[in-house]
């Protein structure tokens, strides 16, 4: 049985040479929390006080706005970040969807991406030369399958990406739905593929900011806000009163 257990869980980044506001904030930007005052050294809390308890069947939406926390607590949860403080303990193979260019080789081909991309999500090569021929389909790349991955553009990399991330099970997947750089008739295409892939998922979380896709893969969310959590419940809940908040907010 799959399992995320974090207790009491913090990942702050210490920033050694701020020296300017503007610096400061293009990291806050990235990592979302706050910055801390009072020490030597500025330290971003990207994240504070985390405790969850996942399991089998979870369908978890994490929302919040830009900055919240959500991009950080999706890479903790993937192992990517270790806890400053505190605890996470994951019981299953993590297939993160998010950074869609890690491992992949822009001197090699697109045909021998796939399989590297495959490999570094857990998959055998056997399993991903068996998915192949439909991976090659999905992606509408044709020829360009046998060219280094240097000549794709943005977008061709991300087809290629998706087409290999669509086509794995797995036990525990952390989505994010920023996906940008494909065109919309290829982002309708993939989309059917995501909500499959999650729907064969054991354990999914999935961050994002459109209320109809968190309607149609989860049935509890998060609310994230300054690198805490701030509210837990049902989906329909937690959009209602993240929603009323923002919406006050922006009066």
């Amino acid at each position: 049985m799959v399992s995320i257990e974090v207790r009491g869980a913090y990942v702050d980044f210490p920033i050694f040479d701020a020296k300017t506001r503007s610096l400061k904030k293009q990291v806050l930007g990235k990592v979302g929390g706050k910055i801390g005052t009072g020490a030597k050294v500025p330290i971003i809390e990207a994240l504070q006080d985390i405790t969850l308890s996942l399991g089998e069947g979870d369908r978890v939406g994490l929302v919040g706005h830009n900055g919240a926390g959500k991009s950080t607590l999706l890479r903790m949860l993937s192992g990517i970040y270790e806890p400053t403080r505190g605890s996470t303990r994951v019981v299953g193979k993590v297939a993160p969807v998010f950074d869609l260019g890690v491992g992949l080789d822009p001197e090699v081909s697109g045909r021998e991406n796939i399989l590297i991309r495959g490999l570094f999500l857990g998959m055998t090569r056997k399993q991903m030369e068996k998915r192949m021929d439909d991976i090659a389909e999905f992606t509408e790349l044709g020829d360009y399958l046998n060219l280094p991955l240097r000549t794709y553009s943005a977008g061709m990399r991300v087809r290629l990406a998706l087409g290999v991330v669509t086509t794995i099970d797995p036990e525990i997947l952390i989505l994010d739905e920023g996906l940008g750089a494909i065109d919309a008739a290829f982002l309708a295409k993939a989309r059917e593929r995501l909500v499959d892939l999650a729907r064969r998922s054991g354990l999914l979380v999935f961050a994002s900011h459109s209320d109809e896709l968190l309607a149609e893969l989860c049935t509890t969310a998060i609310w994230m806000d300054e690198g805490r959590i701030r509210m837990t419940g049902s989906l329909g809940d937690v959009l209602a009163h993240y929603k009323g908040r923002v919406m006050a907010g922006n009066a």
